[in-house]
């Protein structure tokens, strides 16, 4: 018999998202905090840039609306955009209140503000920042204070299998739960809750080279759309401009921080590139500047281009970016002299999960908050930080919402046990690895930063070739880590690639050789599940 856990609230990942929702329910509400790995591991851990709100006199959340609307590709949804917005210093006065220490300094008057950073996409600063390490003191904050509570409870390296789900008396979908593969025990457990919120980040591990960790395999959209979620815009595909390129560097990200503070593009013979693609040079949106990146890539054959900030004085580098000094010293490398070796890498997942501003999904109790998300905010092309703005901002709305729909006197089910009685260990581990490097190489090759119709239909063939692979793998043999994570990459996979082909336009992030024109009018790409 599989162990049943039973809470009020059950949050699927430990991110900014996550932990700030817990964090907002824990006064009223029994929380289950599920984390795929470690409690620090995550994209939010890795975040460099910062967090966009309007905290300077001279700048404006209608500044800041239109930006955003300007770097999304005229498809965001204004309303979700202004609501972002309006929201955004109240979300970082919740984040200093909880102890997160932004950078500061003095004023021409002599009073102490916070420093604000101006990133690609901006008008005016609006960054606030920890050095280069934002994600960091956010992520560490948030655990601090989460293990202080006695109603969160924190269950660490835990993956979710699928949601459960039942009909009402109205013959609505309502979430009930999830079925969970607990590492610790490698047994899989039941988790029954009143409210489930998909908290698990995005999907850049379907490609071969991501700036994000390891556990960003698109779970949560794999599992939202099994039990009947529509997603939208999956072919918005963030690609980070500026990731480290060299053997032991990994996915080290170089934050747009860098060309905010005045870093220059350069080829490898030295010169300029990024004024010949864009007015705004450097500092254009990331779409711009990862096509640019690898357009002269390919055009001139060559492995990287490079990032340099050395005309900086070393000081000020030091101050401003000491993790990234820190750690590209470490690879032999000064970039207070010399400029840095970079490639464009899968960054960021704009569609997702559809939800309101409440972060309800199409099912009921079923909450989807952060990059796992749609809420029309990014559009086709996310400008720099706003991502963990919007997990913040959504995170808390979500939690608004739980606390005043929460049902204290709601039963108790009893879910039925996982059943593992036909399958076997496998022994063919190796298949897992070869699925998993085919997955990640056809996407980046085929559906990738520049696409066509022929190469998105090579990988949908060899998506739907894989499906069946591995739904047979899983039908025979007992889940693993590995396993699920390739499972929920190739579902993310087709949801990526179909709502390519239903995009005959190359706007923001999505750009086609077949259709290089922009259309006058455009909306959300949406697919919806076929029903059984």
């Amino acid at each position: 018999m599989n162990q049943q856990h039973n809470c009020d609230v059950l949050i699927i990942g430990s991110g900014a998202a996550g932990l700030t929702l817990a964090l907002n329910l824990a006064q009223l509400a029994d929380v289950i905090l599920l984390s795929k790995g470690p409690i620090h591991e995550g994209s939010t851990y890795y975040a460099q840039g910062g967090i966009a709100a309007v905290f300077d006199e001279k700048d404006t959340i209608d500044a800041h609306v239109q930006d955003t609307l300007i770097a999304g590709g005229g498809i965001c949804d204004e309303d979700m955009v202004r609501f972002t917005a309006e929201q955004a210093k109240a979300s970082m006065q919740w984040l200093i209140d909880q102890g997160v220490q932004f950078d500061q300094r003095q004023s021409a008057s002599g009073d102490t503000e916070y420093h604000l950073t101006r990133e690609g996409g901006h008008s005016h600063r609006r960054i606030l920042h920890a050095a280069d390490a934002t994600g960091y003191a956010v992520q560490t904050t948030l655990v601090e204070q989460a293990k202080k509570h006695s109603r969160i409870r924190i269950f660490e390296r835990c993956n979710a299998i699928d949601l459960i789900t039942q009909a009402d008396d109205k013959d609505q979908n309502t979430c009930i739960g999830a079925y969970v593969w607990n590492r610790n025990i490698e047994k899989v457990e039941a988790i029954h809750a009143k409210k489930i919120i998909l908290a698990t980040g995005g999907a850049s591990k379907v490609y071969q080279y991501t700036s994000n960790p390891d556990i960003a395999s698109g779970d949560g959209i794999a599992m939202a759309w099994r039990a009947g979620c529509r997603v939208a815009n999956m072919e918005f595909n963030q690609f980070h401009p500026t990731c480290l390129y060299h053997p032991q560097a990994g996915t080290f990200l170089l934050t747009e921080a860098l060309r905010g503070e005045g870093a220059i593009l350069r080829r490898p013979d030295g010169s300029r590139f990024m004024p010949e693609f864009d007015q705004r040079a450097e500092l254009a949106p990331r779409d711009v500047v990862a096509r640019a990146i690898d357009f002269e890539m390919k055009r001139l054959g060559a492995d990287c281009m490079y990032l340099d900030i050395s005309h900086k004085s070393a000081s000020f580098i030091k101050q401003h970016f000491p993790t990234i000094y820190e750690k590209t010293a470490e690879l032999g490398m000064d970039m207070t002299q010399e400029p840095l070796p970079v490639v464009p890498a899968a960054h960021y997942t704009c569609g997702g999960v559809m939800i309101n501003k409440h972060g309800q999904t199409d099912i009921a109790n079923l909450y989807a908050i952060g990059e796992v998300s749609y809420t029309g905010l990014h559009g086709a092309n996310r400008m720099a930080s706003n991502s963990l703005l919007e997990c913040i901002v959504f995170a808390r709305a979500a939690a608004e919402h739980i606390a005043g729909h929460l049902n204290h006197r709601a039963d108790i089910i009893s879910i039925p046990a996982w059943d593992e009685s036909r399958v076997t260990n496998s022994d063919e581990e190796v298949v897992i690895q070869h699925n998993w490097h085919e997955l990640r190489l056809f996407m980046w090759d085929y559906v990738g930063i520049v696409r066509t119709d022929k190469r998105l239909q090579r990988a949908l063939n060899r998506v739907n070739l894989l499906q069946s692979e591995i739904q047979e793998y899983y039908r025979h043999f007992k889940v693993s880590n590995n396993l699920l994570e390739l499972r929920n990459l190739v579902q993310v996979a087709e949801l990526i690639i179909l709502s390519a082909m239903e995009r005959k336009e190359s706007r923001g992030l999505h750009y086609t050789l077949d259709y290089p024109e922009t259309k006058a009018h455009s909306s959300a790409t949406i697919l919806t599940p076929v029903k059984d």
